[in-house]
C-alpha cells in the first residue's frame, strides 16, 4: 500500500514541475530583448548611394541615422533618419535593408543602425517594444566611404568558400583590409542555400567581424547559391544597385560588369527539380548587357572588368550559354579581363580570336589581390600560405 500511495503521488508532482518549468520557459522566451543578431555590413555601393543590411532576433521597424565624418559627436544634434520602407509603409521585419542615396561623392559618413520591435498592429494601432541599435558611445560609430574616389585603388576576390570560415580568415588575412576599396565574393561562398543561419554561420558572420561593415562587399551569385529552399531569398540579403542580381559599378578608372551564371546544368536535369529557368535569365541578362555597355559610365572607363562565377568555356551546359550568349557581346564591348572561378583550380585563359580577353579561373584556394593604377591593372593571385601564384596585367584604355 505504501508504494502504491508513493506512486500515486509522485506522478503529479512530476507533473507540476514541468509544468512549472515550461511555464518559466515560455515567460523567459516572451521577455527575450529584441537584438541585433547578424551584420550591419555594406552593400550595393555606388557614387551616392548604398544599402546597409542587418538581422534582429524580433520582427521590427528599422532605420539608419546617417552623420558626416566630422569632427561633431555623432550625437552634437539629430541626424536624419532613413526607414526600411515600401510604398509608403514601414517594413515590419527580421531582415532589414535600408538604401540612403543622394550621398555625396568619395565621401565618408558615419552611420548607426535601429531596429524597434513590433510588439502588436491591430487596425491602426501599433505597439512598439525596446530598441536595439549599434554603439555609438564607448565605440567608435561605424562609417564608408562612397565610391566615386579617383586614382589608384585595390580590392580582393575570393570565391568557392564552400562555408570554410578558417580558410575565409586565413585568405583575407593577406590584405589590409582597412585600406582596400572593396572585396568581391565570387559565388558558392556557401555550398547550398537552407537558411539564414547556414549564410551567416558560414561565411557572412566572419565577413562582417573582418570587414563588411565599413568596407563594401560586392557578390556574385554562384550556382551553389541557387540550391535550396533559401535560394530565393537571396536578393534579401545581398541586393545589386539596380534592383537585379546582375549590375554595373564603377570605382576610379575602372568599371565593373557583375554577371550571374545560374547553374552549369541544363533546366532539365534531375538536380534541380524542375524549380530552374536559368536559360531565359541569361537571356534577359544578354539584353541588359548590351544596354549597359553603351553608357558613358561604360563606354569612358579606362579598364572594363567583368566578373562572373562560371567562365565561358567549352564543356557544361552553362558555360556554353555564357559562350554564347554573353561573349559576344563582351567581346564587341572591350571588356579586358574576366575574373570567374567554379572549378575549384587555378588558371588563366588566355585571349584568343572567340573570347578576345583573358579569364583568370580563382581556385577555391586562392585570392586575387588586385591593384588599379593609370598605367596597369595588376591583378596576382595567392595560395592560402602567401606564396605568389600567378599573376596578369592590362594595359588602360587610350
Amino acid at each position: 500500500m505504501k508504494i502504491a500511495r508513493l506512486r500515486e503521488w509522485t506522478f503529479p508532482v512530476k507533473t507540476g514541475l514541468c509544468l512549472l518549468f515550461l511555464a518559466v520557459s515560455l515567460c523567459t522566451g516572451a521577455q527575450e530583448k529584441i537584438m541585433i543578431t547578424h551584420g550591419p555590413y555594406l552593400q550595393a555601393m555606388t557614387d551616392s548611394s548604398v544599402t546597409i543590411v542587418w538581422t534582429t532576433n524580433k520582427p521590427a521597424i528599422a532605420w539608419v541615422e546617417l552623420a558626416p565624418d566630422d569632427s561633431s559627436h555623432f550625437y552634437q544634434k539629430e541626424r536624419p533618419k532613413y526607414f526600411s520602407a515600401s510604398d509608403g509603409l514601414k517594413n515590419v521585419s527580421t531582415v532589414h535593408r535600408v538604401t540612403l542615396g543622394g550621398l555625396g561623392p568619395d565621401t565618408r559618413y558615419r552611420y548607426r543602425v535601429y531596429s524597434q520591435e513590433v510588439l502588436k498592429h491591430e487596425w491602426v494601432k501599433v505597439q512598439y517594444g525596446d530598441v536595439a541599435a549599434t554603439a555609438v558611445y564607448q565605440k567608435k560609430p561605424l562609417g564608408f566611404r562612397t565610391n566615386g574616389k579617383p586614382g589608384p585603388f585595390e580590392f580582393a576576390v575570393v570565391n568557392d568558400i564552400h562555408e570554410r570560415n578558417n580558410v575565409l580568415k586565413q585568405l583575407l588575412g593577406q590584405i589590409d583590409l582597412s585600406s582596400v576599396a572593396f572585396v568581391v565574393f565570387n559565388g558558392d561562398m556557401v555550398s547550398s542555400s537552407l537558411s539564414e543561419e547556414q549564410v551567416f554561420r558560414g561565411f557572412m558572420d566572419t565577413a562582417t567581424l573582418l570587414f563588411a561593415s565599413e568596407t563594401p562587399m560586392y557578390y556574385a551569385r554562384g550556382n551553389h547559391e541557387t540550391r535550396g529552399p533559401f535560394a530565393a531569398r537571396f536578393p534579401e540579403y545581398f541586393p545589386g544597385n539596380n534592383g537585379h542580381l546582375y549590375y554595373m559599378f564603377t570605382r576610379g578608372d575602372a568599371c565593373f560588369i557583375v554577371l550571374d551564371g545560374g547553374e552549369d546544368k541544363p533546366d532539365s536535369d534531375i538536380e534541380y527539380s524542375g524549380i530552374t529557368d536559368m536559360d531565359a535569365y541569361r537571356t534577359e541578362q544578354a539584353k541588359w548587357l548590351s544596354t549597359v555597355v553603351q553608357t558613358d559610365a561604360f563606354r569612358k572607363a579606362k579598364y572594363k572588368i567583368a566578373i562572373c562565377h562560371i567562365p565561358p568555356a567549352t564543356g557544361w551546359h552553362g558555360n556554353q550559354e555564357i559562350t554564347k550568349k554573353w561573349v559576344p557581346l563582351l567581346n564587341e564591348a572591350g571588356i579586358q579581363v574576366m575574373l570567374s572561378a567554379h572549378e575549384h583550380r587555378h588558371r588563366i585563359q588566355q585571349a584568343s580570336e572567340a573570347t578576345r580577353f583573358p579569364i583568370i579561373v580563382n581556385s577555391n584556394n586562392n585570392i586575387i589581390k588586385a591593384s588599379i593604377t593609370g598605367s596597369e591593372a595588376r591583378f596576382r593571385i595567392f595560395d592560402p600560405g602567401g606564396k605568389l601564384v600567378d599573376e596578369l596585367s592590362i594595359a588602360p584604355l587610350k
